[in-house]
């Protein structure tokens, strides 16, 4: 039976740990050891990589702008200026500091301009309602707010509406309903509408400032490296296919390759990231190698094309398995060849994109594309109709060929929008 050591820790009457009392220097150690292996195993974490050091960047930066627009309350002469609005400052740092630059610009935009739009409506709603007087001062602020909070939500409903300011519509329903709303009983809604725009554009300036100008986090950025990851991930899970598949190694380690499925389902879900970083990429300024009209719209159908490229690969598996060891000799050398012709094309239109360098379509893709269609073409020649019926496992190696042949086909379309993408974007020629 495995023994145990029972540690008994005193504590005072506040319910404070004291340092424990020792009988012997063994006990002390394992006393000494017991305490210190949470810091221990704190230190033995491995380092930061990019993406965490960016998360601490952001977090720092919330930091000092929380700090800078907390001075508009700690400092007596700020105060006096701003009085009360001050918070409203504070709000719109905490609403709309993102963790990209462009994301915080297009929620900083969207807010300014929801709140002049309401600001300025519901002043002339609560003005004219103080005209009118009376029974139909109410009656007027009523079929306004109704009026313009139904059409409002209707907007953000739209679905163009809701991609790019949903927000702001949220943000104009708000400011509306307030300002016309406290018009009814504050006599200077306008000097309280002035007063709270103020501090709201204290706020956004902050913000912009910071998440700008210092060590700004580009969506851009992100999204152009994504898009290469999903290059070379689809490259390495051909290669992985190939070896786990085609090598003839008795004792090759599958496990090695066999992440090359979870690759390609994890490009399948990249859609939603996509979609959020072009949308934030096109608020951003020109930054890097990226200018004001970069086509950042084809990501998004670059993108789709690695799906449906992760898809046939994934397929690919499928359908091999359907295949029996004798069909599988006869076209290994074959197959094996195609699959790396396919992963090189792909390297190929990665590393385009990476290096912002027009890639060689007519010169290398075009003829890559032509040899492998030729070669796939010679697959299915020995096989024909008659062997695949005779044959149980004629339906996996036709099924395999077609896969391969949509592969070439969508590779094709691929190369095609990478070239757009190289003439639209401005990118060098390739040496």
């Amino acid at each position: 039976m495995a023994s145990s050591t029972v540690i008994a820790i005193n504590v005072d009457r506040e319910g404070v740990a004291l340092a424990p009392p020792y009988s012997s220097k063994s006990q002390k150690k394992k006393l000494d050891r017991f305490y210190c292996q949470p810091i221990v195993s704190i230190l033995k974490q491995k380092p930061m990589n990019g993406h965490d050091m960016r998360k601490v960047i952001h977090s720092v930066k919330v930091g000092v702008a929380l700090v800078l627009v907390s001075l508009l309350y700690l400092l007596g002469p700020l105060y006096k200026r701003v009085g009360e609005n001050a918070m409203w400052a504070i709000m719109t740092v905490v609403v709309i500091f993102e963790f990209f630059a462009g994301a915080t610009l297009s929620k900083g935009l969207n807010r300014g301009i929801g709140t002049v739009l309401g600001g300025g409506l519901g002043c002339l709603g609560a003005a004219f309602a103080q005209a009118v007087g009376g029974v139909g001062k109410a009656m007027v602020v009523g079929i306004a707010v109704f009026i313009f909070g139904a059409g409002a939500t209707y907007t953000r409903q739209i679905p163009n509406i809701k991609k790019k300011y949903d927000y702001g519509a949220l943000i104009f329903i708000l400011t509306f309903n307030l300002v016309v709303v406290s018009g009814l009983r504050a006599d200077q809604v306008l000097e309280l509408a002035r007063d709270r725009l103020a501090t709201i554009v204290m706020g956004f300036a902050i913000c912009i400032f910071i998440s700008l100008l210092i060590f700004p986090i580009w969506a851009g950025d992100e999204l152009h490296h994504s898009l290469i990851s999903r290059f070379e991930d689809l490259a390495r899970s051909l290669e992985g296919f190939s070896k786990e598949y085609f090598e003839n190694d008795n004792h090759k380690e599958k496990k090695s390759n066999a992440n090359f499925s979870g690759k390609c389902k994890s490009i399948l879900h990249s859609k939603a990231k996509d979609e959020s970083l072009v949308n934030f990429a096109r608020w951003e300024p020109w930054h890097g190698k990226f200018g004001f009209s970069y086509p950042w719209g084809k990501y998004l159908k670059i993108g789709e094309d690695l799906r449906d490229l992760a898809i046939i690969i994934l397929s690919l598996k499928g359908c091999h398995d359907q295949s029996s060891e004798i069909l599988e000799e006869s076209v290994k050398e074959a197959c094996e060849g195609i699959v790396a012709s396919l992963a090189w094309t792909i390297k190929e239109l990665g590393e385009s994109i990476k290096e912002m360098s027009k890639c060689r379509y007519e010169e290398m893709i075009v003829p890559k594309m032509k040899s492998v269609r030729i070669e796939v073409s010679a697959i299915v020649n020995p096989f024909a109709l008659g062997t695949y019926l005779e044959n149980s496992d004629g339906l996996g190696i036709a099924s395999f060929v077609h896969s391969l042949m949509k592969m070439v086909e969508k590779l094709e379309e691929l190369a095609k929008e990478v070239e757009e993408l190289g003439q639209l974007g401005g990118f060098h020629e390739s040496s």
